[in-house]
């Protein structure tokens, strides 16, 4: 294990992309130290910011890292990893898990947007709230989510699974507007209440909203009552409302609705 802790408060945001199973593996503490990362617009060491403890020369499926102290000032922890394990003891950055091939991530508090952003493999957790645009790509980029699964355990944000392309993400809480945005394939599980509009240009994928939704996009048609949803190897109890669409854009995505939790619904019904 190898145990990092901010020597001070962060006042700017700290660009730490190293800070990464595959970039500490088969490293002293003092090569790790002289890591590169910024402090705002200032290029500095790792070793400048945090204090850095722990073994050395350790092979990268075996290293672990331990970030103590407040680090939502610090993003890109965890970019591009593929093997390991992060272990964040608190809050933290934007980019969490970002381009993420590998290897597991457990923060144990909340995470700011753009968390598992255009991950291909391996698993986030979250035990605390995330923000926006959770496995979602960058403004102008089609390439979301691709694998791996992100769990978060309170709520999440908008556009949650924006242009997700496969892999799954399970907010246990509430998710903001527009979850599933552009979405092309992959499971999107929300627990929770969805402030609306889940699905919007969808094309492929899966969406099941087991708490309260204020309306069905207008492109969307009922296609039928299931009793619950397959998740993986789990199976979500409804009976949910299954609609199709996003019908504006030629899209067979399959959005599941909470029949009870949503009895304003009821009208689509006859249409069945």
């Amino acid at each position: 294990m190898i145990t990092l802790r901010p020597k001070r408060p962060f006042k700017v945001s700290v660009e730490a992309k190293c800070i990464t199973p595959n970039d500490f593996a088969g490293k002293t503490i003092n090569e790790i130290a002289t890591l590169p990362i910024w402090e705002g617009n200032k290029k500095r060491t790792l070793g400048e910011l945090f204090k850095i403890e722990g073994e050395s020369n350790v092979a990268p499926e075996d290293c672990s890292i331990q970030i103590f102290g407040d680090s939502s000032r610090v993003r890109g922890v965890g970019a591009k990893m593929s093997v390991g394990k992060i272990i964040v003891e608190g809050n933290a950055g934007m980019h969490l898990g970002e381009g993420m091939k590998g290897g597991a991530i457990l923060v144990k508090g909340n995470v700011d947007s753009w968390v598992g952003s255009m991950m291909e493999a391996g698993t986030i957790e979250i035990m605390g709230d995330a923000g926006d645009y959770v496995g979602a790509p960058y403004r102008g980029s089609t390439l979301g989510m691709k694998g791996g699964a992100i769990v978060v355990h309170g709520n999440a944000g908008y556009e949650v699974g924006c242009f997700m392309r496969g892999g799954l993400i399970k907010i246990h809480g509430n998710v903001g507007q527009f979850v599933g945005i552009h979405m092309r394939n992959g499971t999107i599980l929300v627990e929770g209440d969805s402030e609306g509009r889940a699905g919007a240009g969808m094309l492929e994928g899966k969406i099941i909203v087991c708490g309260y939704v204020p309306s069905i996009l207008p492109t969307f048609t009922i296609d039928s009552i299931r009793p619950n949803v397959k998740v993986n190897e789990e199976r979500v109890t409804g009976p949910f409302y299954r609609f199709v669409g996003d019908l504006a854009d030629g899209g067979e995505g399959k959005l599941f609705v909470s029949q009870g939790k949503n009895p304003h619904l009821n009208f689509y019904e006859k249409y069945l």
